[in-house]
């Protein structure tokens, strides 16, 4: 069969990359052509786009980049029509992908499925009316979601998450590997160590990671390692450690979170990841005009907690130390009970175990392969 997929980001490269993999397996006459990345072209096919030049995050790029924006929308739809696929498959990014199904249910008789649900359940709930309409098939990656969409009579189907196979794929890769050895890799201390998951863009960086680092300065029996996040210069992060005595690890951030004590992380899928480790985690994320953003987070969006965590588990597992909650005395007050209160510790990596037994098994992308192939042949 023919596969169309659109994805927009380096996060839909990686799963459109594991999910073709998938497919390809099943089905080894599978003809991929798709906008994506590197990770997707490795797998074969046809590369039209490259999501480099698609990546226009915020109201402003947006606004300024418009003209390329719709020209790339124009280029994806005539390419479609050319390569007349059995199916087109969108990954996330939710402001381009939408306008394409849109076109093709009123245009086409080409199937649309979804793999990953946008972020819809936090905010821009009218947009699952655009899916009901114009969407054949959701696949989701989070398990709430399920529910999420039941209220508005629209049946999704949840395929596990690609983050539980990423993990898995670590470990059972990796169990041979040791602390001592991790140690002697990157010319480390012998001392435990704190991780410091800082975010993986520039501005989530300049803000938390120098409150992250003056909260534990006094824990001097440990060392504090900064999981370097791609595409960031490490001259970068120099700037915000001063004069603290602090090393960057970059490409290691599992091995990291394995050998780690504690971790600072900033909200995002590294929570999730942090907590595939059962590693005591706090999340930190600083914001501007903090209790305006607080209060636009408890009366305008439509969920409870920031990190994906307690998302799943529908309830505080781990503390949330956002907006008005941040500062550097409270994240020295969590990372404290994450060091040295073992009950509360252990309350923690109990509830991982739960959120880990709600997320299943691994297998997403092969999961997502059986339903696509199925549903296209009924």
């Amino acid at each position: 069969m023919k596969y169309f997929i659109v994805a927009g980001e380096a996060s839909g490269d990686l799963h459109g990359s594991n999910l073709m993999a998938a497919l390809k397996e099943r089905d080894p006459e599978a003809e991929f052509s798709f906008f994506g990345g590197d990770l997707m072209q490795a797998q074969g096919g046809i590369l039209i786009k490259h999501y480099r030049e698609m990546a226009f995050m915020g109201f402003i790029p947006v606004l300024l980049n418009l003209r390329t924006i719709l020209r790339n929308m124009k280029m994806c739809q005539k390419e479609i029509i050319q390569f007349q696929p059995d199916v087109v498959i969108l990954i996330d990014y939710p402001g381009f992908n939408l306008k394409i199904a849109k076109y093709l249910k009123t245009h086409t008789q080409i199937p649309v499925y979804y793999y990953i649900s946008p972020k819809v359940w936090a905010w821009k709930e009218y947009r699952v009316k655009s899916f009901k309409k114009y969407v054949d098939e959701m696949l989701s990656i989070l398990p709430f979601e399920v529910e999420f969409y039941k209220k508005h009579n629209y049946h999704i189907d949840y395929v596990g998450n690609p983050v539980v196979d990423a993990v898995a794929d670590f470990k059972g890769k990796n169990t041979n590997d040791s602390f001592e050895q991790f140690r002697e890799d990157n010319k480390l201390d012998n001392k435990p160590v704190i991780a410091l998951l800082a975010g993986s863009r520039q501005q989530e960086i300049k803000d938390n990671l120098p409150a992250m680092l003056q909260s534990i300065e006094k824990y001097t029996e440990y060392q504090p390692i900064i999981a370097g996040a791609p595409g960031i210069d490490p001259e970068y992060y120099t700037k915000y450690i001063g004069n603290h005595s602090c090393k960057i690890i970059f490409g290691q951030t599992y091995r990291l979170l394995q050998y780690s004590e504690a971790a600072l992380v900033t909200s995002g899928t590294a929570t999730l990841e942090t907590a595939l480790f059962r590693m005591p985690q706090v999340v930190c994320y600083k914001t501007p005009i903090p209790r305006i953003v607080y209060w636009v987070f408890k009366n305008v969006l439509h969920t409870k907690y920031i990190s994906l965590v307690n998302l799943i588990a529908d309830k505080i597992v781990v503390q949330e130390l956002f907006s008005k909650f941040f500062s550097v005395s409270s994240i020295q007050e969590e990372t404290n009970r994450l060091l040295y209160d073992d009950s509360y510790k252990n309350k923690m990596l109990k509830e991982y175990d739960e959120v880990i037994n709600i997320l299943g098994k691994p297998g997403a992308s092969g999961r997502a392969a059986d339903i696509i192939i199925e549903k296209l042949k009924h």
